[in-house]
């Protein structure tokens, strides 16, 4: 290609003029018609034509192409001119010289969209927008190095904003504000045979030869795309993380004996929600239920099958089951749910009466437990196969966790990380866990902070932490135990309503209340007495919020409530214990027997 105003050549233009002179057309012999050398290239008018600017384009077919019978000459691209090729081009051109890169060439496209450009002038005064794009450092680079360089999407702004629907390719239409990808390349521009810089584009005799062509595509329509894309997927992940939040609780149960705090924070802007979860349940007698567990995968599809395993865990939990049962129950559920998806579970119960934490676990990480001297401790097996692979009958442990001590269930999105085993960042919770202190959602925090989570993290964090608080002062006298062996057959009934008036006198409850704490009381060791087996044992237990009576024996099968008859003797102890209490059940213990117990919400005065 040449550039006709004013003569200079890209590289190797030179050498194809040279392969031109060279490859003339076989003479012929000169006929009447054919005056001698006319068709011989010989004549002044040729060489003139050889040596001086290229003539326009035109038509014509190499000596050893055969064109197809019938089909239009093949055009000489050699012959056509600068203006006849990038003139036309949508994309931004400009070429320019020498150290300080002076303007030889703009195209239509680059004037449309930026102005007119004066020739020979340096680009950091007439090309500020090349200089406001950082690309005059990069095109000292091209230069020196001698390589192309290319840098992407990068914004530009015309000088007379054109109408942004305007496509190049459609008649008459400008070039746009938006985003180019712009490349610039190492170009030669020769010599010129023309003389003065005006004749020249501004290249005047002695100038550096060495150029750079600058090519910029404009690639706003796949920059408008990609955000469309992103703001989808933004919209989808907000969806997903509304579903999640709105599955999880929206408020912690807070027992009586325990002061429980959680946190969820989902991954990164650019990362899928997952499947994190986390509950506190109340069970009745004082005990609580804490689970938390992560189903495995990404996406409103993860949040969902999360949902239903967080629902069939409260109603599991409303059974009062051991928790190596409970799993055993979510193992089956998860694979009718989704055989695809696997999810781990970690399910424990604490008893303020045993000062125990028991656990049962289906492929989660261990729950680690601080002692009031400030020691961590892991908990040990049994741990299962994650929930969804069956098989496998899970088994419960148990650990203390009695006043003073705290207790952190998690998720792998806290301690995992890329670059590193899995037990390194369970190490580091341990040591955050032993110097965090404060109230559990202090700890929360100090936990999130110490193990690196921000907002950018690529994976989501459930934490759920809780304290067994050592009580004294005021708040120890608001919680009692006491406790009586029930021997000695049907003498047993009087013996348990005396203690039992004693006790509610000594904690000073109203006279109400203590009677309808003795009335529970007798019909719970009777019901014990008349279907259940030794041992048998009465406890009472008041906490700041409520009274709490519970019997247990050796019998295993659990009372259920029934209408009774007018005629009938029995069967009304649990009816008038449901209709005096505020709550009650029964569960079966770990010896074989079971409990049956009832509570009664204390008056506002007794708090």
């Amino acid at each position: 290609m040449n550039f006709t105003r004013w003569s200079a050549r890209l590289p190797g233009t030179q050498r194809r003029a040279a392969a031109r002179a060279d490859r003339t057309v076989t003479p012929q012999a000169p006929t009447a018609a054919t005056p001698a050398g006319a068709g011989t290239g010989a004549t002044p008018a040729g060489a003139g034509a050889a040596a001086g600017s290229v003539p326009a384009a035109r038509a014509e077919t190499a000596p050893h192409t055969r064109p197809a019978p019938g089909a239009a000459p093949v055009p000489a691209l050699d012959g056509f001119s600068v203006h006849d090729i990038l003139g036309t081009v949508p994309a931004l051109v400009t070429v320019v010289y020498g150290p300080d890169h002076r303007i030889a060439y703009v195209n239509d496209a680059y004037t449309a969209l930026f102005g007119p450009r004066t020739p020979g002038a340096p680009a950091r005064e007439a090309l500020p927008e090349l200089a406001e794009l950082g690309l005059l450092p990069l095109m000292d680079q091209v230069l020196r190095s001698g390589k192309p360089r290319t840098v992407k999407c990068r914004r530009v702004t015309g000088a007379e904003a054109p109408a942004l629907t305007a496509r190049p390719a459609e008649p008459d239409a400008r070039p746009r504000s938006g985003y180019y990808t712009f490349t610039c390349s190492p170009i030669d521009v020769g010599t010129a045979p023309a003389t003065g810089p005006a004749a020249r584009g501004g290249l005047a005799d002695g100038d550096d030869r060495r150029g750079v062509l600058v090519f910029a595509a404009d690639v706003t329509d796949q920059v408008e795309a990609a955000e469309r894309l992103r703001a989808s997927e933004r919209r989808q992940r907000e969806a997903a993380v509304t579903l999640q939040r709105s599955l999880l609780p929206q408020e912690l149960e807070q027992p009586d004996d325990l002061r429980v705090a959680a946190t969820y924070q989902p991954g990164g802007r650019d990362t899928a929600v997952g499947g994190d979860w986390y509950d506190v349940i109340t069970l009745g007698a004082g005990r609580t239920a804490l689970v938390i567990g992560d189903v495995m995968g990404r996406g409103v599809r993860a949040a969902a099958v999360m949902g239903q395993l967080r629902t069939a865990v409260r109603a599991y939990a409303r059974l009062d089951l051991p928790p190596h049962e409970v799993l055993q129950l979510l193992d089956g559920l998860a694979a009718e749910i989704d055989a695809t998806q696997i999810a781990t579970c970690v399910y424990a119960v604490h008893d303020p009466n045993e000062g125990r934490l028991v656990y049962a676990s289906a492929g989660h990480l261990p729950i680690l437990v601080r002692d009031p001297d400030g020691t961590v401790r892991r908990a040990a097996e049994p741990t299962g196969p994650p929930l969804g692979t069956g098989g496998w009958l899970h088994a419960s442990g148990s650990m203390p966790l009695g006043p003073g001590a705290s207790a952190v269930l998690y998720t792998d999105g806290l301690v995992e990380r890329r670059d590193a085993d899995i037990d390194e960042g369970v190490d580091a919770l341990e040591r955050a866990f032993a110097g965090a202190t404060g109230s559990p959602q202090v700890m929360c925090d100090r936990l999130i902070r110490a193990l690196g989570i921000t907002d950018g993290h690529d994976d989501d964090v459930a934490l759920l932490v809780l304290q067994h608080p050592a009580r004294t002062g005021h708040d120890a006298e608001l919680f009692h135990n006491a406790a009586l062996e029930l021997l000695g057959g049907v003498e047993a009934a009087p013996r348990a309503r005396a203690f039992a008036s004693g006790v509610l006198a000594s904690w000073r409850f109203p006279t109400d209340l203590r009677d309808l704490g003795v009335l529970a009381t007798s019909e719970l060791v009777a019901n014990s007495l008349q279907h259940g087996t030794p041992p048998m044992r009465l406890r009472l237990r008041r906490t700041d919020r409520r009274l709490i009576i519970e019997v247990t024996d050796g019998d295993d099968h659990l009372p259920r409530r029934r209408r009774a008859e007018p005629v009938d003797e029995a069967g009304r102890g649990i009816s008038i214990i449901a209709t005096i209490a505020s709550s009650w059940g029964s569960r079966r213990t770990p010896g074989g027997g079971k409990a049956v117990w009832c509570e009664f919400a204390l008056p506002a005065g007794q708090h």
